[in-house]
């Protein structure tokens, strides 16, 4: 009985294994049916190129935000890593008016020195923006102040451009000597890339003091002798163009 049932189970099993080998069989021929229609190339191809096409679209569609050019403009290189202020220039104004003084330029006589680099203004034209970058390493960044120099590359006196206090008095590796001074209201002045600094944290200086002499900085240091000057509104860099009266 023993044998019988071991002869018959063995014989069950072939016939399982024929029937699913027949079945390979079958599925193999039918696939080389399949590829020898004229048809079945084709519409192949085309199934590929939808599923290619597809997938570019939904990835360009997700990198829509992303900057085409290969450079990365970063803000406030020059010992700040403030943001651009969004706010209405005049607006500001109006606010810095309010410490009875109108701001000057950093310097004396200013049409007798040369802007080396200008501030970047985001409104400005593609001409004007280009001219307000400078490189950091491998990268571009936006020039958050104004640049001064001597056409002759002298030294020159730095002047504050208000009245106000003495807020900071620091030596920085990449930015030189810089001085920052308080005028109420949110509103502060930055000198950078200074030499003979004359001041100290907690004077209070006056419209036109001489706070330093022009020096040089890492940072620009293709420029040689030179001013940095900011203008900070509430933390944000704002364009000290906009605080001159003209």
């Amino acid at each position: 009985m023993s044998e019988y049932n071991q002869k018959s189970k063995s014989t069950d099993e072939s016939l399982k294994n024929e029937k699913r080998g027949s079945n390979v069989a079958k599925s193999g021929s039918g696939f080389k049916k399949l590829l020898s229609k004229k048809w079945f190339s084709p519409a192949l191809f085309m199934i590929t190129a939808a599923i290619i096409v597809t997938l570019l679209w939904v990835y360009q569609d997700v990198n829509t935000d992303k900057p085409t050019t290969g450079t990365e403009v970063t803000e406030g290189v020059e010992g700040t890593d403030s943001e651009v202020i969004a706010e209405d220039p005049l607006d500001a104004t109006e606010e810095i008016a309010a410490t009875g003084e109108d701001m000057q330029w950093p310097v004396a006589n200013v049409s007798d020195f040369q802007v080396d680099i200008p501030y970047y203004d985001a409104q400005a034209t593609a001409t004007e923006r280009e001219a307000a970058l400078i490189q950091v390493g491998t990268t571009f960044a936006a020039h958050m102040g104004i640049d001064f120099s001597d056409p002759e590359g002298k030294a020159f006196d730095v002047q504050a451009a208000l009245a106000g206090t003495v807020t900071l008095v620091e030596s920085n590796p990449i930015n030189g000597h810089q001085v920052e001074i308080s005028h109420g209201n949110g509103f502060i002045t930055v000198y950078q890339s200074l030499s003979e600094v004359t001041v100290k944290e907690g004077d209070e200086v006056t419209q036109g003091t001489i706070i330093a002499k022009a020096g040089r900085s890492d940072v620009e240091r293709d420029l040689g002798n030179h001013l940095h000057f900011e203008a900070r509104l509430n933390g944000a860099n704002v364009n000290p163009n906009d605080y001159i009266v003209k």
